[in-house]
């Protein structure tokens, strides 16, 4: 059915979103704490 489709690929859309800024935030504290590491 369309819908089922639609609303499939919108749950697709979202998850992948909210994995790529995951991975985002994941990369920024990541750098921080290897910068803090430099500092001492």
């Amino acid at each position: 059915m369309y819908l089922d489709t639609v609303v499939i690929a919108g749950l697709a859309v979202v998850a992948a979103t909210c994995l790529f800024f995951g991975g985002f935030v994941y990369a920024i504290r990541r750098d921080i704490k290897m910068h803090q590491d430099k500092e001492k």
